[in-house]
This record gives C-alpha cells, sequence and structure tokens, in this order.
C-alpha cells in the first residue's frame, strides 16, 4: 500500500471513531431507558395503543417469538405489494407485478437484513414499492439486529433477573429515536452530494453518439423470432436516446447504509452516479456502514459498566478489518500478470500498467474502490461501487473471507456485535481448559448450555453456505446460471451462497441468480441464516440473565487487555474460516494460481 492509500484508511477510521463515541452514549442510553422523559412520553400512549405494555419483560422465549413473528407478517407484507404494485399508485412507469419466485427472494431478503437483489430496481420496482416495502424493512431489519444485541447485553448486565427487554419497546425506540434522526440527516447531505430523490417517471435523453446494438426480430405476434438452435434471432439497430430512470433514492440510499442494509435503487448500486456521485458522498457512505456497528462497541462496554470490554472487542474488529484492507487494495493494485505484455517467464516481477481498473469507477480509483467492497463485506452490508466479479483472484477472495468470518468484523447493525461476543464466549471457554478453570466472561460462568448454543450460532452459516454450494454445483438448474467456467464460476457461486447465509447481500454477478431455482435457494439461505444465529443468541442472552454476575478475583482472565484480543481474534480466524478452507483453495486459489503462472 502506497501513502496515499494509507492516508485514506486512517482518515475513514479517524472520522468514524470521532463520530461512533458520542452516538454510543445515545444508543447506551436507549438500551437502559435513560433517553429523555419527553421521549419515552411519546413511547408510552403510542405502544399502549397497540396493545404492549411498556414495561412488560417474559424473557428471551417471547422476545424471540415476536423477532419471528415480526419478521414472518414483514415477509409476507413486502411479498404481497410487489404481487400488486401493477394496480397500485406511485408507479409513473408502469411496473408490472414482480414473478412469485423473485417476489419470494426479495422479501426474504429485505426482512433479513440481506437485502440480495436478483433483479434489477430501476426496471422491476414501483416508487411505492421502493418506499413503502424496501425501505420499510431497511428500518424494521436494521432496527430488529440491534434490538437483539440490545437483548444480549442485557444478558450480560442482568444479575439474575432473567429479563432481556420487550422487542417492541426496543424496535420502536430503534426506528424513532436512533434510525430515522440520522437517516434523515444522512440523506440531507447525499442530496447536496447530487444523488438524486424525486418521485418522477423515468426520462428520456438524446446521446451525443449515436449507439448501435442488436435488436431481436419479432414476429406478428410481437414475440422474439428463434433460430433452429433457440437462439433469438438479431437484427442490426441503432438509437440515439437512453432511458434514466428517477425516483426516492437518497432516502433509501441514507438507511441503506446505515442500516448495513445494501439494497440499492438502481442495479448498479452505488457504482450508479445517481446514488453515489462524488469522492465525498463515498467516503460519507463508508462511514455510515461502520458508523453504527461501531458505536455499538462502545455502548456494549457503557451498559455492562465496563467500558474497556468494549475498546478490546472493537480493537479486535479494527485488526481484523486492517489486515483485510491491506490485502485487497496491493492485489488491486498488482493487477493481471497476463495484462502486462511481458512473457511468462516475466511476469513475477510485473504488474498492470495502472492497476486493475475494470470495472471500477474513475471517479473512485482502485483505492477506494477497493476499501468500499472491504467495508461493505465486513459489515452485513452489501452495497458496492465496483463489480466483485471483476476484482483479481486474491481481491476477490478478501470480501468472501470477510463475509465467511460470520461478518463479525464490524458486521451488521447489532448482527456483527452479537456475532462476535458469542466468538468471545468462545475464546473464553477455550482459555479455561488451557487453564483448567471454569470459564467465565464478564462475570458470568459460561457452561455446557451456553456452549451448545454458541456452537450452533457460529455453525449454522457455514453449514447453509457448503451445503447450498455442493446442491448448486450438484444440480443442472445451479450450473446452468453460471457466465464463467471453472474456478471463478465456483467462486461465483461459493460467493452467492456466502452472501445470502451471512445476510450480506453482495455478489459476483457473474451468476445469473434471478431463477426459480437460485431465487429459492438463496432465500431458504438468508432465513435460516438469519435466524438460526438470531435464536441461539437470544436464548444465550436469556441463560446468561439468570445467572448471577461474579465479581473478578484474582483467578479471573482479564477480557479488556492485548492478550484477550489476540485471543479472540484467534478464535476467529480458526474456528470461523477452517470450514472454508476447502472451497476458497476450490475457488479463488486455484484461480490465482493458474492466472500466475500464465496457464
Amino acid at each position: 500500500m502506497d501513502t496515499s492509500a494509507w492516508t485514506l484508511l486512517i482518515f475513514f477510521l479517524l472520522i468514524l471513531l470521532l463520530l461512533a463515541w458520542p452516538l454510543a452514549r445515545w444508543i447506551a442510553a436507549l438500551c437502559n431507558g435513560t433517553h429523555p422523559a419527553w421521549m419515552r412520553a411519546v413511547e408510552t400512549p403510542l405502544l399502549r395503543l397497540a396493545g404492549v405494555a411498556p414495561d412488560a419483560d417474559g424473557g428471551w422465549k417471547p422476545y424471540a417469538l415476536a423477532v419471528m413473528a415480526f419478521s414472518a407478517v414483514g415477509t409476507l407484507f413486502v411479498y404481497g405489494l410487489q404481487r400488486v404494485q401493477a394496480h397500485l399508485p406511485w408507479n409513473p412507469d408502469r411496473m408490472a407485478a414482480v414473478s412469485p419466485d423473485s417476489a419470494f427472494n426479495t422479501a426474504v431478503s429485505f426482512v433479513t437484513n440481506t437485502n440480495w437483489q436478483g433483479y434489477s430496481g430501476e426496471a422491476t420496482m414501483a416508487h411505492l414499492t421502493q418506499m413503502v416495502a424496501l425501505a420499510g424493512q431497511n428500518f424494521f431489519s436494521a432496527a430488529t439486529g440491534i434490538a437483539v444485541v440490545f437483548a444480549l447485553f442485557r444478558g450480560f448486565a442482568a444479575r439474575a433477573s432473567g429479563k432481556v427487554g420487550n422487542f417492541w419497546v426496543d424496535l420502536t425506540r430503534i426506528t424513532v429515536w436512533l434510525l430515522l434522526p440520522l437517516s434523515f440527516v444522512l440523506a440531507i447531505a447525499l442530496v447536496g452530494q447530487g444523488v438524486i430523490q424525486n418521485f418522477s417517471a423515468s426520462v428520456e435523453a438524446t446521446t451525443l453518439e449515436t449507439q448501435q446494438y442488436p435488436a431481436p426480430k419479432l414476429d406478428a405476434a410481437g414475440q422474439p423470432l428463434k433460430a433452429a438452435d433457440g437462439t433469438v434471432v438479431t437484427e442490426p439497430a441503432q438509437t440515439k436516446t437512453q432511458t434514466i430512470a428517477m425516483g426516492p433514492v437518497a432516502s433509501q440510499e441514507a438507511i441503506k447504509m446505515l442500516g448495513t442494509n445494501g439494497g440499492g435503487f438502481f442495479n448498479a448500486n452505488s457504482a450508479h452516479p445517481f446514488e453515489n456521485p462524488t469522492a465525498f458522498s463515498n467516503l460519507l457512505e463508508m462511514v455510515a456502514i461502520f458508523l453504527i456497528p461501531a458505536a455499538l462497541c462502545f455502548a456494549f462496554g457503557r451498559v455492562i459498566g465496563d467500558p474497556r470490554q468494549g475498546w478490546a472487542v472493537l480493537a479486535a474488529m479494527t485488526i481484523l478489518f486492517v489486515a483485510a484492507v491491506i490485502a485487497i487494495i496491493p492485489a488491486e493494485h498488482a493487477g493481471n500478470p497476463l495484462l502486462t505484455g511481458l512473457g511468462v517467464d516475466q511476469m513475477a516481477s510485473a504488474t498492470q500498467a495502472g492497476g486493475n481498473m475494470e470495472s471500477k469507477e474513475v471517479r473512485f480509483g482502485i483505492d477506494a474502490s477497493a476499501l468500499f467492497a472491504a467495508v461493505t463485506t465486513a459489515a452485513s452490508c452489501g452495497a458496492v461501487n465496483a463489480m466483485h466479479d471483476s476484482l483479481t483472484p486474491l481481491g476477490g477472495m478478501v470480501p468472501l473471507v470477510l463475509m465467511q468470518l460470520g461478518e463479525v468484523v464490524f458486521g451488521g447493525v447489532g448482527t456483527g456485535l452479537y456475532g462476535m461476543l458469542v466468538f468471545a464466549i468462545l475464546a473464553v471457554f477455550i482459555a479455561g481448559l488451557m487453564i483448567g478453570r471454569t470459564p467465565e466472561y464478564l462475570g458470568k460462568k459460561i457452561e455446557a448450555h451456553e456452549m451448545k448454543l454458541a456452537s450452533i450460532a457460529i455453525l449454522v452459516t457455514p453449514l447453509l453456505v457448503l451445503v447450498g454450494t455442493a446442491v448448486a454445483v450438484m444440480s443442472e438448474a445451479g450450473r446452468a446460471g453460471v457466465a464463467n467456467p471453472g474456478a471463478h464460476g465456483f467462486s461465483e457461486i461459493l460467493y452467492a451462497l456466502t452472501s445470502a447465509a451471512n445476510n450480506n447481500g453482495s455478489a459476483f454477478a457473474g451468476l445469473s441468480a434471478n431463477t426459480p431455482f437460485y431465487n429459492t435457494l438463496l432465500a431458504l439461505a438468508m432465513w435460516f441464516g438469519r435466524f438460526g444465529v438470531i435464536v441461539p443468541v437470544l436464548a444465550i442472552a436469556g441463560a446468561l440473565a439468570r445467572k448471577h454476575r461474579l465479581p473478578a478475583n484474582a483467578g479471573t482472565m482479564p477480557t479488556h487487555g492485548p492478550l484477550f484480543v489476540v485471543l479472540l481474534i484467534g478464535t476467529v480466524l480458526l474456528v470461523g474460516l477452517l470450514n472454508y478452507v476447502p472451497a476458497l483453495a476450490l475457488g479463488p486459489v486455484v484461480e490465482h494460481l493458474m492466472l500466475w503462472t500464465g496457464r
């Protein structure tokens, strides 16, 4: 990495720290219910009108049931709205109803905070669907993740009370007093940078040059003609106009980033100039992705009464993130050795002139594009400002690895931190075995019950990824979507399942995934990847809340110092990544070796 890359990384982390520290105080107040009295006065009648007692707390099981019920209703609502959007208002471009399999996939995707998109947003979704169904779930799915980590906070802080909070109260407070204000401020900032915000229909623009393209020949019924081999018959055509989509983009862009959702209004996502027009808007979006996950680390320390614990977790996340950035930026600067103009025997010491700029925006360049790729996959965001399918093999492996770690390197809003805390529980258990003591974390004994739940939470996503990839590779319908042969095609399938099961949503995009097979397979991976982790985490919160909080003594292992940070990082790498090593060897590693041997 050169000086400019280091400057960008340090500047990004510095801004993040300066913004996350004060925000953490507010998040902790929402978790503890110590926010201003006038806000609580606003909440109480609304909650009672909905039939929710503001002070009700039935433990982790009612909390989990509420999460599942709310998510199920949200899925049905988003699915239904897509199916009838053709008959609803705010559809100036007269978008047709979305197909059943695509609507099912999209509904599950947005409710689980994955925001995987198998469709082109500007050509599929009406403004009403974008605003009410998709942007609405951007708020609710993000608030659900934060609510779950609030419950885990209370599990560590409780003193044998068994209480973890009330989901409906947490959901209301997080949405109204955290996500909405932040999104409003960011949306205004993005509009100031040139992100569009309107309710207009698409406009026709006259291009400076005439564009030549192959158009399908149509029969008398207006259907494409096909040759004997089944291919569509085309004829030369030309045009001097371009259709440019309009819509309420800035409002969706803000919560897309702050909620680590990632679903773009446009198919090109944050590479589109209407979503991300300038270098400054690019920096704003990257900071927004990490802002709440970083602030939650500090809030964790405040809620449990020991700020050092939050610093330790944040340090582990930051070290892993910096290591990923140090890997991806040089890989993209090295570029493709076959494009150096040199012979095979000279390629070992050669680099592609200018680095790998394929499918990257010139206004961002390699450093900002590679950093964005690391940010969006370290968090469960999935927004992209460059095509990951065009990254170098090692560059593309970095986003894969960041997701396969369970997206605990900052991670999604709430999801990243509760995933990292599950690894922390495992780390202290391993340390306890090594020194022959009953493991404790934050004064709570870690026993067999907690370890069983932690094991489920850690292993459910690798199981979904590897089994799902195997099913796709072995089935004809799965292989039919692969556009590239060999190792890269395998990487595309592995990336898709990794992204879905870890609720990221980004894609290599060389895979044709908008088919009934992939829409169904990926939807199942997204659903069980989300709730297969949430339910065990809430069960851990309930188990910890029932335990007495023991005071530290001479034999207690400190969990706030450098030694614990190293232990936590080692646990994340060894337990989180080893499951995927054979699959990575078949994909990006093989592709890299083939590329650099000139074969």
